[in-house]
């Protein structure tokens, strides 16, 4: 048994990165539960991040590709907002640095709110360039949903500070003179797509806290303008605001 105590053994293992490290093999023996659990709490942990790194890897297929036929500004793009009652459609554009180390970036939906709102600060703090496009309700009636998506991203295209070369795009084509790859579920396979959707989320999210203020009893705060029973309520007994979709059912049987 080590004469180390076992706080003495938690703050050794804090330091620990891998399962073969000597700090962490030479406390197999120690027979104290106590040590045991911070063994096993530790295991965990490094697995964790093992596994987060790997996933990290994976994410970045697409974009090696890329680079190795010569493009170098690849920018991933995604949306948000396609199917709520109300608010915009935001979509973003994102180049990451060949230094990007978020290994913790994932599909916005697969993230918590507070773990999104923490990437999304450090995203905007590592990329080249982010850029950001918001299409209103208005315009979504008038040339649909889709078209309007298509707009969104178009958007965020021209305002990155820096041109891309290459674009990433979470299962969309853009009508742009610029090399394109078509990812399905690209938020989930391609890193820069995966910070983009990020970006879009809580960007959108914003928005509709600020629509909250404006237009109390929908839920805005909560449901980002989706069909909740709350929103549904609210429409019923407040009625449609000015940036509720029009052609959206319920909304349009209620005009």
């Amino acid at each position: 048994m080590s004469d180390l105590t076992a706080k003495d053994i938690k703050a050794l293992l804090l330091e620990v990165t891998s399962l073969d490290a000597p700090e962490f093999l030479r406390f197999e023996e120690d027979s104290r539960k106590s040590v045991q659990q911070l063994l096993v709490s530790t295991r965990k942990k490094i697995e964790k991040q093992q596994a987060l790194l790997q996933h990290f890897e994976e994410m970045k297929y697409y974009e090696n590709q890329a680079k190795s036929k010569g493009f170098q500004a690849i920018a991933g793009i995604d949306e948000v907002g396609r199917g709520p009652l109300a608010g915009p459609v935001v979509a973003a554009a994102v180049i990451l640095p060949e230094s990007f180390d978020l290994i913790e970036v994932n599909d916005s939906k697969q993230l918590s709110h507070k773990k999104r709102e923490e990437l999304y600060t450090k995203i905007l703090d590592q990329a080249v360039a982010v850029g950001v496009g918001v299409i209103d309700e208005a315009t979504i009636d008038q040339v649909n949903i889709y078209e309007a998506t298509k707009l969104a991203m178009k958007e965020a295209v021209s305002q990155m500070s820096t041109p891309c070369d290459y674009l990433l795009i979470d299962a969309m084509q853009l009508d742009l003179n610029v090399p394109q790859d078509k990812i399905i579920k690209g938020d989930a396979k391609s890193i820069s797509i995966a910070c983009a959707s990020i970006v879009a989320k809580v960007t959108r999210d914003h928005l509709m806290l600020k629509y909250h203020e404006l237009y109390p009893g929908y839920g805005f705060d909560k449901n980002a303008g989706y069909g909740t029973k709350e929103h549904l309520e609210g429409l019923d007994k407040l009625g449609i605001t000015p940036i509720h979709r029009k052609s959206f059912a319920p909304v349009k049987d209620m005009i």
